[in-house]
């Protein structure tokens, strides 16, 4: 099991190599160092997840979420700014807990280089050729393998087919992503449920079995069953059996320079016996580690946040901390109560969302660097557990509910009289009234992503994280983004919703990047192509906040394939501390 607390005889020890946080920087880092020798040590301020952990009641989802100040240590962190909303994730894996599996490589052409003293926002110093061995290493990992559609039970995945038609009416380009998700074992068929077999000394850091994909719709909230190949069970998993030592619920709060080299590292300890207890976090007592390298891996938002809350400790960081914030274009919209005609009647187009994992395939819209218009964008289906449809439902049938009340009142007192009907199979009665199931079982969540232009600011606010951040500038974005989503609804037969949040002009991003990005010199970003801060060698960024603008499709391969490139130059930084 992984251990919460260090021992009193642990304080102050030293390592190679601290990570912050175990997202898709973190996990990537820790693998990678500790598969190269290193001693490594990784720091999570949530707790680990096994299989079954994840909470579906409403009495524990209302513990869900992190606010240990107020006694919640949950999974979901949310977070408001003024112009956009944010959802990360607090555990032992990251953000790969919450995620929807999708892995796409970032497109060739949107590795841009603009000319950022004439109007240009974001130059990238990488390409794809210098990422494509990174890609390739972090997907076998993660042993990831596109939705089996063709394949019985997942050719009934109604949202996947839907969205495959649409597509081809419209001419854009449909196609299947890869998913971290095993829907089969090795050389097998795929079966619902199945049991994953792990070899001997290579089981997962949790010491339970997994279970092959059961199609639930599920995965956002946390896959009870293991089916995702969340970074616990590969990159987490893999670096512990390498002798990593992974420390839950511990969080960073500060950090500096050591005299005579490396990084001192300050964190507190969470005491889970205090869930449900209001408590004032700031008479933890601080413990210290040091280290010859410092990895930031606490995602966008978490890594700049420290950075900026630690900024007198590192003078020589340019003026580029906190900038290049922006939200990777996303954008969630509905389409509603979907029609199809048969036999000449208009009848329920049947799209089940929550039949699948959340997402199953993509189109993309190509930008003016690859023959479209504007910048490009990528359009998901997007799912949700059964219970979303029974909410649904429920508020659709009230009045049909109350009706059904009186008529069995009714048909009770006419039994208990003698004068009630003849037929008492009531099955078709009971039925009907349930309705025509137009709303759960004919709609589909649509989740865009894309380049919106990274214009934001990241900056501190009387000691809070404040984000100065609107889509003003990525109106036109938005806008074609927003019509292509309403032209797939059009041609589903259904009704196009806008997220109510798009007529306050705010958005929700699950996508956050920036902050800390990427740049040839210190008057361009805060770190090199490889994640090391400008003047501050061995202190490195490894997540979100290293782009200088948006991936484009889900970031998350991205960032992992990313932070396996500046694993190399952590080793050879080791490597040369070695020899001297």
């Amino acid at each position: 099991m992984i251990s919460s607390t260090f021992n009193t005889e642990k304080i102050d020890e030293h390592y190679a190599a601290v990570i912050v946080g175990s997202g898709f920087g973190g996990s990537v880092m820790a693998y990678r160092l500790a598969e190269a020798g290193l001693k490594v040590c990784l720091l999570e301020r949530g707790r680990a997840y096994p299989p079954n952990s994840f909470p579906r009641t409403p009495y524990k989802m209302k513990r869900n979420f992190w606010d240990p100040s107020e006694g919640l240590y949950g999974l979901f962190n949310i977070w408001s700014f003024r112009g956009l909303g944010s959802v990360v994730s607090s555990g032992l894996g990251g953000g790969s807990l919450i995620y929807a599996n999708v892995s796409i490589r970032k497109d060739e052409k949107w590795f841009v280089k603009e000319d950022l003293d004439r109007g240009g926002y974001e130059y990238w110093p990488v390409n794809r050729e210098d990422l494509d061995p990174h890609y390739d290493r972090v997907e076998r990992m993660l042993k990831v393998k596109p939705y089996p559609f063709d394949r019985s039970p997942y050719k009934e995945t109604a949202k996947t087919r839907a969205m495959q038609q649409a597509a081809a009416e419209l001419q854009l380009d449909w196609f299947l992503p890869n998913l971290a998700v095993t829907f089969a074992n090795e050389g097998k068929e795929p079966v619902l449920g199945e049991p994953i077999p792990e070899p001997l000394g290579e089981e997962n850091l949790h010491g339970l079995t997994r279970s092959t994909c059961r199609l639930c719709g599920e995965c956002d909230l946390g896959c009870n069953y293991g089916s995702k190949n969340t970074l616990d069970y590969n990159y987490l998993s893999a670096a512990k059996r390498l002798k990593a030592e992974i420390k839950t619920l511990c969080e960073v709060r500060s950090f500096e320079p050591r005299p005579g080299g490396g990084y001192l590292i300050h964190y507190v300890e969470h005491d889970l016996e205090r869930e449900g207890q209001p408590f004032d976090t700031d008479k933890l007592p601080l413990i210290t580690i040091s280290a010859d390298q410092l990895i930031l891996a606490a995602g966008t938002l978490g890594s700049t946040y420290l950075l900026l809350k630690n900024r007198s400790a590192f003078p020589h960081i340019g003026d580029k901390l906190g900038t290049r914030f922006g939200g990777n274009g996303d954008l969630l919209a509905l389409a509603l109560k979907a029609k199809d005609t048969q036999n000449g009647k208009q009848v329920t187009r049947i799209l089940d969302p929550s039949y699948g994992p959340v997402i199953t395939s993509s189109v993309r819209v190509p930008g003016l660097e690859d023959g479209g218009e504007g910048r490009g964008f990528y359009i998901q289906d997007a799912g949700y557990p059964d219970f979303v449809n029974w909410m649904a439902e429920i508020f659709q049938t009230i009045p049909t509910l109350w009706g059904l009340r009186i008529y069995l009142t009714r048909l009770i007192c006419a039994w208990v009289n003698g004068t009630g009907p003849q037929d008492s199979d009531l099955s078709s009665e009971i039925s009907r009234l349930l309705g025509t199931n137009a709303l759960s079982s004919g709609s589909l969540p649509l989740l865009g992503m894309g380049r919106d232009i990274p214009d934001g600011r990241m900056k501190l606010r009387r000691g809070k994280l404040d984000v100065d951040w609107t889509k003003f500038k990525s109106d036109a974005f938005f806008g074609r983004l927003r019509n292509t989503m309403e032209a797939i609804a059009e041609v589903l037969g259904a009704k196009f919703q806008d997220n109510p949040t798009w007529y306050l002009n705010r958005l929700i991003t699950v996508h956050a990047l920036g902050g800390c990005p990427m740049g040839r010199d210190e008057s361009e970003g805060v770190v090199d192509a490889y994640g090391e801060v400008f003047n501050y060698p061995g202190l490195f960024v490894a997540d979100g906040a290293v782009m200088p603008g948006p991936v484009g499709p889900n970031p998350s391969l991205t960032i992992a394939a990313l932070s396996d490139r500046f694993a190399e130059r952590a080793i050879e930084n080791h490597e040369k501390s070695q020899k001297s």
